[in-house]
């Protein structure tokens, strides 16, 4: 059993670098796990793939999860309040500033140049996440299915304009059928 104030201050400091989303940090949660012990092996990609389906944020339903599977009940709270609670200091830190702070040149521009960092590291998120976590080869069957249900969902949403709950459904049924 993992100490509830370990489990606090490792979420805090994945709720402060978690620029871009959840889909960021997954990467990061997944080392901070592994390194803790606090997941049998397989377990983490088992615990986001139930986070991502859920309603809310993917890295707060995850590290929800983590918490819950380490330390029971006070074990998710620990580990949700650690993931939302810089979050909130920043928006509220955030809001009482911002007339002033967007204005400002040196805002923008930085604001403007953290974006390719975040999609670069949501796209290493993916690929790790997706594609190279507990495999041996890249190329395998499973990663053949996976390119097509992804590419299958992404024309589904671009080009058919179907609604993302549709596609998600449909893609769950898919990696039912599949894997």
């Amino acid at each position: 059993m993992a100490s509830l104030f370990e489990m606090f201050i490792v979420f805090i400091k994945i709720g402060v670098v978690s620029f871009g989303g959840g889909y960021s940090v997954l990467s990061l949660m997944e080392k901070e796990t592994s390194a803790h012990s606090w997941l049998a092996d397989g377990k983490f990609q088992e615990l986001v793939s139930v986070a991502g389906t859920a309603p809310g944020p993917i890295a707060t339903n995850a590290a929800t999860l983590i918490g819950y599977e380490a330390n029971g009940l006070s074990g998710a709270i620990a580990a949700t309040l650690g993931i939302v609670l810089p979050s909130l200091l920043i928006i509220i830190l955030v809001a009482a500033i911002s007339f002033r702070l967007f204005d400002n040149k040196i805002v923008k521009s930085s604001l403007y140049g953290l974006r390719p960092v975040i999609t670069g590291v949501i796209a290493y998120s993916a690929i790790h996440f997706g594609f190279l976590s507990h495999q041996s080869s890249l190329l395998t069957w499973q990663t053949v299915a996976t390119l097509i249900i992804s590419a299958g969902a992404l024309l589904a949403v671009i080009k058919y304009k179907l609604h993302p709950i549709m596609v998600i459904l449909a893609s769950g049924v898919a990696g039912i059928v599949l894997f």
